[in-house]
Parts: structure tokens; sequence; C-alpha cells
């Protein structure tokens, strides 16, 4: 129907795009109306769904629309005012602070009148002097690398594209980038940072020093910028400026194509009228109609992280020596120690995103698994929006491995009070990598393929 038929219309319908009726005067309608204009225009892209398949026509960019498919409701694109402007300043405002983060003084404990002091880093190198390198590297990599990379890679690409000339090469570090999103982990390190001097607070004097206020303020910006950036924003400006991985303009898929015959890019979200294993036009990543042996990987990666959870709870992921006198704490020993001193909501908090969170996600991610073998159709949105709730969360549960690096990197007063970290929080650091391997490997498009809906023709998007 048409949106402008009646005052009390729940819906709206342009061309076939479908969302909530807005009301008069405000900014819903100003979009309402350049859709309108734009409908039988140029500029309509194609862009298939990453959760379900589905492929929908996008309008052209309008300041404050989202387009969502019409059929998962996943989020597609989202047009904002300045998209290459605010994300750039943003970027370049983190990259400061993350450099005042890295070098300035983190925490320090006052013990019988000795001091130890912190960096962010700190808790890598003392885990490396405990023989756990592998929990070192993740906490480098999450906490240090990969934020840094982030802004790095964000302030290349939005820098070049403000120049008259940008380089031939920038369609790479912004595919980079997209490769490193669910592995930057500030936030989290700073949410157990606090769980970990409100431990160490009621035993001893703790100062916060200046890293960790330049971290708060860094971990605001980069939530801000990740709002503000979108990517897809970032790859039309270099198309239209010509920086593909294939010179020349893109040719759009034939009017006639349907799917499988046409692929869209896991990458950058182009689609394209091409076999399947060739490289993407726009930014050189590999075609595929779907994840290669996304269903073994993906049950190989679970195995793998079942195992691994049973040691992870059951050895102790750090040992705390008090007057001499050394005791082992495990995950749920941990929270026992937190409901012992009356903290309930740390405890509630460690435990969900210790215990319940990685058992929930090896579950739905079985469950997911098993409904394809079935081929079930049932509850397939619910399935999928599980889907991107598993992946959002599952990285949280890094909590307690970055709470015993806090507290191994401060207490280190000898036989007067020590804390070491122990074998299980390598192997629930493993579980919680695993399992993110594992979100990543599935492919949330096999759900839909296995109830025999998951291509289907070009339709419109939701535009809200």
């Amino acid at each position: 129907m048409d949106w402008l038929g009646s005052a009390s219309a729940q819906h709206f319908d342009v061309g076939g795009l479908r969302g909530s009726a807005p009301a008069a005067g405000s900014a819903t309608t100003h979009t309402a109306r350049a859709l309108r204009r734009a409908r039988h225009g140029k500029g309509w892209r194609l862009r298939g769904c990453h959760d379900c398949g589905l492929f929908s026509r996008l309008p052209p960019s309008i300041p404050g629309m989202d387009c969502r498919c019409p059929r998962c409701g996943a989020l597609l694109r989202r047009d904002w005012q300045s998209p290459l402007a605010a994300p750039l300043a943003l970027a370049g405002a983190g990259l400061i602070l993350c450099a005042a983060a890295l070098t300035t003084p983190f925490m320090s404990l006052r013990l019988l009148g000795q001091v130890r002091g912190s960096t962010v880093d700190s808790g890598a190198w003392v885990f490396v002097d405990d023989g756990l390198w592998t929990l070192a590297l993740v906490l480098t990599a999450t906490v240090v690398l990969v934020p840094l990379l982030r802004l790095s890679l964000r302030l290349v690409v939005l820098g070049g594209l403000a120049l008259r000339h940008p380089p031939r090469w920038l369609y790479r570090p912004l595919r980079w980038h997209g490769l490193l999103n669910a592995w930057s982990m500030l936030e989290i390190f700073l949410f157990s940072t606090l769980i970990a001097y409100t431990r160490l607070a009621s035993l001893a004097d703790v100062q916060l020093g200046p890293a960790i206020y330049a971290l708060a303020i860094l971990v605001l910006i980069m939530i801000a910028a990740d709002m503000a950036f979108e990517p897809q924003a970032a790859w039309d400006a270099l198309e239209s400026r010509g920086i593909t991985a294939t010179p020349g303009p893109l040719p759009a898929p034939p009017r006639h194509a349907a799917p499988p015959a046409i692929l869209a890019c896991p990458c950058c979200h182009h689609v394209a009228h091409a076999p399947d294993g060739t490289p993407c036009p726009r930014c050189g990543t590999r075609l595929c109609h779907r994840k290669p042996a996304s269903l073994s990987r993906c049950w190989a990666l679970i195995a793998a992280a079942t195992i691994l959870y049973v040691p992870a709870n059951l050895y102790p992921v750090m040992t705390i020596v008090t007057a001499g006198h050394s005791e082992a704490h495990t995950i749920l020993g941990g929270i026992a120690a937190f409901v012992a001193t009356g903290s309930w909501s740390l405890a509630t908090v460690v435990f969900v995103a210790s215990v319940i969170v990685p058992l929930l996600k090896l579950a739905a991610l079985a469950t997911m698994l098993l409904q394809i073998a079935r081929r079930s159709s049932s509850s397939l949105r619910r399935r999928t929006k599980l889907y991107r709730l598993i992946e959002f969360v599952g990285r949280w549960s890094m909590i307690d491995v970055f709470i015993v690096s806090v507290l191994v990197a401060l207490v280190r007063f000898g036989i007067v009070a020590s804390i070491t970290a122990e074998i299980g929080a390598a192997c629930f650091g493993a579980v919680v990598v695993l399992t993110m391997l594992a979100a990543a490997t599935f492919d949330p498009r096999l759900m839909w393929d296995a109830a025999g809906i998951g291509d289907r023709v070009p339709e419109q998007a939701v535009v809200q």
C-alpha cells in the first residue's frame, strides 16, 4: 500500500520497502520522501544477507536510514550524516588515548610498606614468567595489538579517502579491518579491571593510575567510533573512486541472474555474478556460496572446547599465597570468594560470563547443527537471532582471564602475598577462543538452506 494513504496506518510500502509509519514532521518522514523520489531512480544496490542468505535491493544512501533484511531482520546498512568524517576524527583521538593508556602507570598496590605498580600489558609478561605463554599471547592480542591495529587501519583508510588521489592499495587495510572486529576486547578488559579492583581494595591500598582513566575514555570513544563507522560507506566510496581489487567499473549482476549464480562477498558485501572460488572484484576476498566445510569445522571446534571446558573448571586458575600459606582457586572458588565478601553482584556477573555463557554457547551451537542435520524449519528467525546473540556475548567470557591478568600483575610480594596464574586459566582462555572460532565458522544461512528456503530471488530491504 501507499504509506501516505492513511494517518492511522502502521506500515508503509515504497516499491516493496516496508517499515514503521513515520510521524508527521519527523526525520523518518524526510527519509520516506527521499525514498519516494528515489523509487524509480538509480543507485539501488543488491545485497546478500549474511545471516539468512536472502538477496535484497537497497535504496541509495539517505542519512538516518536503516536497511534490514525483510526475512530475518539483520541490519544490512546504516546511513549516517557524516559516514567518513566523524569516524576519522574518532579514530585519531582513539590512537592518542591508546598511546597514553599503554605508556602510563595503570594501577599500583601498597602492602606492608611495599609498592608494586603495573601497566596495561604487565599481566602478559607475568603470564610468560608463569609459563603460560598462550595466555600472554591472547592478552596482548586482544587488549593491545588488535585495538591498535583497528584504529590504525581505520585511520589509514579514512585518511586516504580524504586525499585527492587515494592510494590504489587502500582496499586492503579496509578488508583486514573487518577481520579484527570480534577480537578487540578493551571494554571487557576495563570491566574486568574494575572487578579486580573491587576485590583488591578490600584487602590493601590500591591506587588507580592515569592509564585507567585514559582507557575508560578510549573505550567510550571506540564505542562511539564503531557506531559511527559504516564499512559499507567506505567500500562504496572506494568503489566510486576506482580503488578496487579489479581495476575499472564493477559490473552489476544481470537482472535475470539468481542464486547460486550470484555470490555475496563475506567481506565487502559486493554481489557478483561469478563462479564459486573466484576473488571478489571489489576487495579480493574469495567468493563462496557458503562458508567452506562450515559444519565439520564447527563440530570439531565445539568438541575441542567441550573437552577443555572440564579441566578449565576443575583445575585452579590461580594460586594465592598469604603469609606463607598457599591456596588454589578454581573459577567456582573465585565466585565463592566474592559471595563470602558479600559481593553478590560481582559473583553473579562472573558466574554468568565464565560458567553459564560458555555452556549455553556450546549447547546452542550444537543444537543448531543438529537441527540442520534434521532439516528443521521451525523457529528459523528466532534461531538466527540467537546466533547473533551468541556472537555478541561469547567474547565476554574472557572476563575471568582478564581478572587473573590484573591480579597476577599486582600481587607479587613473595611469601607475604602473591598470586600466580595456573593451567586452569589457560584452559579456560582456550575454551573462549575456540567457542568464538566455532561461532565464526558456523554459517547461519545453512539453517535456512536445510529448510529449503535459503536462496531466493532479490527482494526489497526493510527501511526504517
